[in-house]
């Protein structure tokens, strides 16, 4: 008799460069895929709106590619400690192969599984393949975790080169009997009452496949120019693999190995790899990034009370200040923001708006296709003054002078918000900056 192995695959909707199911093609027994939508586990940040959407079609792929290879992926919801014992038992699988997750409930969720299948006689293996350096890899001289990117990513290429990266398997066997799947349109993860994503249709599509052309076309058409033009919103000059390498659908060997191979100067682009890496590594040290302030001294800032009109002007692009609002508007549309924008927005709802930071990671884990357990909030408190390396407080992105520096001849906001510059600010740029100073006094003093 066979005893199939299990594939459970979580952000990492590959084929090629997916240990874990290399692992199991080795096996030589037949390979069933498996994703879990876990919205029920303790601690488990459920999905955001345009998170859920991409997810739909990336698994979408997947299926489709898995059955070209003879293989099949099987989708299941549910806590993920209940769903994969008994998923096991269905099948008779002899062997569970996943690749690591780095956020605190999600590895207690893990080892609580892996101890379980192994005391009933089921092999478990699990591997690293989504990140460079995994976290505990990387220490300072008193074995303490980093605090500032630079010496961390120093440090990181101080460690053996990232490995080269898998082939994906020719062909899997595939179980006998297909074990019951949910049907993926059940899930209801595509909005639809309304239907709001017409801008991520026209902008993205989502799967390993266009991932893979995405990483050639930047290297090949992009990369030359990317450290002159990254920081202009309408130069076209960033790479966009983002959610590629949030899902899953790209490993970072892959993209690492590319871009070292290629004839383009990458050193900047590799660095912003590494920043990636650096928000996991946070992360994984301090698992409630995204509602605790990393700097403790910032627990005492005093937050006005809430203006609910302040933040929903932000959230909508109607604050009258034309960066910021392009900005917000291209986020809504597409689900996607240039980088040097979303520290200029960031910066104005916490500095200008003084609204907590907390309340910008909420918006954009929604409305951000590659929003993820670590960046997003890693990098919302880097603007606020109150993560790792973060930016110092007093350090205000002032959204005219960003403007005039990064969109000169007004491209961008003309693209995402051509009548912004007809409405009033709702705030006035150096008088809320003098204000967020004083604020920021009782920080100093704590």
């Amino acid at each position: 008799m066979t005893s199939p192995s299990l594939v459970w695959f979580r952000d990492d909707l590959r084929l090629a460069d997916n240990p874990a199911l290399r692992a199991a093609a080795d096996r030589d027994e037949p390979v069933i895929g498996v994703y879990v939508l876990d919205e029920a586990s303790p601690g488990v940040r459920p999905l955001g709106g345009a998170a859920r959407w991409w997810l739909h079609h990336s698994l979408s792929e997947l299926d489709e590619r898995l059955r070209e290879k003879g293989s099949v992926l099987v989708l299941r919801r549910g806590a993920a400690s209940d769903v994969l014992p008994a998923l096991v038992g269905e099948t008779g699988a002899g062997a569970v192969f996943w690749n690591r997750r780095y956020g605190g409930p999600e590895r207690e969720i893990d080892a609580g599984i892996k101890d379980g299948l192994r005391g009933d006689g089921v092999e478990v293996a699990s591997f690293a393949g989504s990140l460079l350096y995994e976290p505990w890899t990387v220490r300072t001289g008193a074995g303490t975790p980093y605090g500032v990117f630079t010496p961390f990513w120093n440090a990181c290429r101080q460690l053996p080169a990232p490995r080269a990266p898998l082939p994906e398997p020719r062909e899997l066997r595939g179980p006998g009997r297909h074990p019951a799947s949910d049907d993926l349109a059940e899930w209801e993860l595509l909005p639809t009452s309304p239907d709001w994503a017409g801008g991520l249709r026209e902008r993205w599509e989502p799967g390993e496949r266009a991932a893979k052309a995405r990483l050639r076309e930047f290297l090949a058409d992009d990369a030359a120019g990317y450290d002159r033009a990254r920081d202009e919103p309408a130069a076209g000059a960033t790479s966009l693999l983002s959610p590629r390498l949030r899902w899953g659908e790209i490993s970072p060997y892959e993209v690492w190995h590319a871009a070292v191979s290629s004839d383009a100067p990458v050193g900047g682009f590799l660095s912003e790899l590494g920043w990636r890496e650096f928000a996991w590594h946070t992360l994984f040290h301090f698992p409630d990034l995204a509602t605790k302030n990393l700097r403790s001294a910032f627990d005492a800032f005093p937050w006005p009370r809430l203006r609910p009109t302040m933040l929903r002007a932000w959230q909508h692009g109607e604050t009258g200040i034309p960066l910021v609002d392009a900005g917000m508007r291209e986020l809504w549309t597409t689900g996607f923001m240039h980088n040097r924008v979303r520290m200029v927005v960031a910066s104005f709802l916490v500095k200008n708006l003084l609204i907590d930071w907390r309340h910008g990671e909420e918006w954009f884990w929604d409305t951000l296709v590659d929003a993820d357990a670590a960046n997003n909030p890693f990098n919302w408190q880097w603007v606020a003054g109150s993560g790792a390396d973060a930016a110092p407080y007093f350090r205000i992105f002032n959204p005219e002078l960003q403007a005039k520096k990064f969109d000169p001849d007004g491209r961008y906001v003309r693209e995402w918000a051509p009548d912004a510059t007809a409405r009033p600010p709702i705030v006035d740029l150096a008088a809320s900056r003098k204000a967020a100073l004083a604020a920021y006094d009782a920080v100093k003093r704590a």
